[in-house]
């Protein structure tokens, strides 16, 4: 049977020579099967030179199969019963009772003359025969008794012809199972050398070699086929590796070619660790492989794995991992196809020329059924609110991230030796110099008269009318400022847009269209306190009639900054009986967002970032589904970057990375969460900008140390603790 593609791409023969595998069913009953590309371990990978590159493009199939059911119970390996327990009881023989009668005689002479009175009785036995007597009590009884036992021996029977069907159908599945596994060996037969072709059945627990050995494979140390008690992430820094133990006790290491594809096996297998139904399937596979029955038992015991303790039952469990591997295969298809939404054309093209398993996904309840359109339009839209609750996780990391950053800068410029000076003085019109924050407004526009008959969008439209004519005077007064003080940057305009004007009087001042005093407004950026002060000085000295408030309240060290840790000053003026504001930025605070501050203001003030200190908060409440699916997409997001590729300059994936550890230890993955948490700090370290005393550093190595604790290396943790109380001490004392 061939497999249909369910995605939008499909997958045609390679030029290697490997083609996708076929979709089967299990012969097990519900399960997945997946077929991917894992190295040798006595090569290297990726290849030197490229060659080998295509060698992973396989489909990993998995097939959600709802075929076939428990056999409750019955081993196919037991004995027949008894021929004598199996025949018809025979009928009861009732036990009469003899009952002996007698007939006698009874002769009576007398004497005595006339009246008698000499009487003689003599009895005699003229006849005796016996006599059988029925107890109909007893006969209720045995008819009873033998009716009891020929139901007995119908369901003996009945159960015996179950069980000989049973065998003939596992005897048959089996069959079909090692021909489908020849067949996917002839079709590995030909892989590239360090390739090796393993296929998980999660129906019995079992991992199979497929493709041949290469030339330098240690063939005495191969594994070739196990039944998997435990499964659990590598630590090596690749992220690439799983380690399984078998039913008898065995390990095993195998690396996988890509991160995703030992993300999704992992999953899988945990999945399967959780199923009751599939752990009997996995007893019969170990029986049939020569391990001792209670040896498996107490493995399979304390190895359950953490999707054991949700409370689902098996019907949810498969529902759910159909759902899963689903969803892994459309992210799978679209990296292949390089149709990842928001790519340059150029890293579209590197998406489709990356290596990476091809996954299929088939759920049938017999052969031939293949995913209907929309059942994909389905998978689509789970994996477009999966993106989307991505993209909302990763975006309040990168807000927490830059309102962190804020707050090292302010803390470093306050280390400027003209900042007391600055600190202590007070504001034009601020109110924000007697409170900490800016609760009424004094500077407004004009209220003007024939503003009573208007519309509060009419008189919008006439303050921007007003704002559009002071502009080329606002303009003036920026260049002058800028060429006396050699700006970092300067920009005006442009002209605030009505709806704009009445959404923020909606939002911040209640609705009072006049409060708003931006509609034309211009940015300088400054290089550091000093050339503020400058500024300030010029300002007051060039138009100060004309200036009507100076806000530097958020400022001072003793006052909250803006919402996301933003800090900076406004100058408004008055031209042309219309306010306008110049917002001055000092560089250092100018550089973490740039442009993008006002986003990231806006975006702080509407989740109300400021109210929680760790984004790995916004993931509490999520269930272990939602979290699995969560990290199919964060391994979307790196797919073009893996962890043992990334330098310390590629901001973008090194929050990709930060985001996915936290959906790592709340996921219980503390191994894969620690390899990356490494790998970032030492990229941290090497970076210029940053390196090993930074606030960004010091957030890693706190992560660091909550994930040690969990896996329970304490000395290691204690190090980090030490480390991290180190550094601690070093940033007070430079304050």
């Amino acid at each position: 049977m061939a497999a249909a593609e369910t995605a939008p791409t499909g997958a045609a023969t390679h030029e290697n020579g490997i083609a996708p595998t076929a979709t089967t069913t299990s012969p097990q009953g519900p399960g997945t099967i997946l077929v991917a590309a894992f190295v040798d371990p006595a090569y290297s990978w990726p290849p030197e030179d490229g060659q080998g590159k295509n060698a992973i493009e396989l489909q990993a199939s998995t097939a959600l199969l709802l075929s076939a059911s428990d056999t409750k119970g019955n081993d196919i390996e037991s004995d027949d019963d008894d021929a004598d327990s199996l025949a018809t009881p025979p009928q009861p023989k009732l036990k009469a009772r003899t009952k002996v009668i007698s007939k006698t005689e009874i002769v009576e002479t007398s004497r005595c003359g006339f009246f008698r009175c000499c009487k003689n009785t003599e009895e005699h036995v003229v006849d005796t025969f016996e006599k059988e007597e029925i107890d109909q009590e007893e006969i209720a009884r045995l008819k009873a008794e033998w009716e009891e036992q020929r139901g007995i021996v119908r369901e003996k029977r009945k159960e015996r012809e179950a069980l000989k069907k049973e065998r003939h159908k596992a005897r048959l599945e089996a069959i079909k199972k090692r021909q489908e596994i020849d067949r996917e060996k002839e079709r590995y037969s030909h892989v590239p050398e360090g390739i090796l072709i393993y296929r998980l059945d999660t129906s019995d627990r079992t991992v199979t070699l497929l493709s041949s050995p290469s030339s330098n494979t240690d063939v005495i140390a191969l594994m070739r086929h196990m039944v998997v008690s435990k499964a659990e992430p590598s630590n090596d820094s690749s992220r690439r590796g799983i380690v399984i133990t078998s039913v008898d006790g065995a390990e095993y290491t195998i690396m996988a070619c890509e991160q995703r594809t030992a993300i999704a096996w992992l999953e899988a297998m945990n999945m399967m660790f959780g199923n009751k139904n599939r752990k009997k399937n996995s007893d019969k596979a170990a029986r049939a492989a020569g391990v001792d029955k209670q040896k498996a038992k107490e493995l399979s015991r304390s190895k359950s794995g953490v999707w054991a303790k949700e409370k689902l039952n098996d019907k949810e469990r498969d529902h759910i991992e159909e759902q899963y591997v689903a969803l892994a295969a459309y992210s799978n298809n679209l990296i292949r196809a390089g149709a990842i939404p928001g790519q340059e054309s150029e890293d579209k093209k590197k998406r489709a020329d990356s290596s990476g398993v091809y996954y299929s996904v088939t759920t049938q309840v017999e052969e031939g059924d293949d995913y209907d359109e929309e059942t994909l339009e389905s998978i689509a839209k789970r994996r477009a609110v999966v993106r989307d609750s991505w993209d909302f996780y990763r975006m309040i990391c990168s807000l927490l991230r830059d309102r962190r950053k804020y707050d090292e800068v302010f803390r470093r410029m306050q280390l400027d030796p003209v900042y007391p000076y600055l600190n202590s003085m007070t504001g034009l019109n601020d109110p924000g110099d007697s409170g900490y924050e800016n609760t009424e407004k004094e500077v407004m526009q004009k209220d003007l008269e024939e503003y009573m008959d208007m519309t509060p969008s009419q008189v919008t439209k006439d303050l921007v009318r007003r704002a559009e004519e002071a502009l080329p005077s606002l303009v003036e007064i920026c260049k002058a400022l800028a060429g006396s003080l050699g700006m970092e940057e300067v920009g005006v305009g442009p002209i605030k847009e009505v709806s704009a004007a009445l959404r923020k009087a909606e939002k911040k001042y209640e609705g009072d269209i006049l409060k708003v005093t931006d509609y034309c407004r211009a940015l300088l950026v400054v290089k550091d306190f000093p050339t503020l002060l400058a500024l300030l000085e010029l300002a007051r000295d060039s138009f100060g009639p004309l200036i009507r408030r100076v806000k530097l309240s958020t400022l001072k060290d003793d006052h909250t900054p803006l919402p996301g840790g933003y800090r900076d000053c406004k100058i408004n003026l008055e031209l042309k009986d219309h306010i306008c504001e110049i917002q001055v930025h000092i560089w250092p605070m100018w550089v973490v967002c740039g442009v993008d501050g006002f986003r990231h203001y806006r975006h702080c003030l509407e989740y109300s970032t400021d109210t929680f200190g760790d984004p790995y908060d916004a993931l509490a409440g999520l269930d272990r589904k939602t979290m699995a699916e969560l990290i199919v997409v964060a391994e979307e997001a790196v797919a073009d970057m893996p962890l043992e590729s990334l330098e310390w300059y590629h901001e973008k994936f090194i929050l990709d990375y930060f985001a996915e550890v936290g959906l790592f230890l709340k996921h219980d993955l503390l191994v894969w969460a620690e390899v990356t948490l490494r790998s970032l700090i030492k990229l941290r370290c090497e970076s210029p900008d940053i390196g090993p005393d930074h606030h960004e550093t010091l957030q890693l190595q706190k992560y660091l140390e909550k994930a040690l604790r969990k896996l329970g290396k304490e000395a290691e943790a204690d190090e980090v603790a030490t480390r991290i109380n180190e550094i601690g001490k070093q940033i007070w004392c430079q304050s």
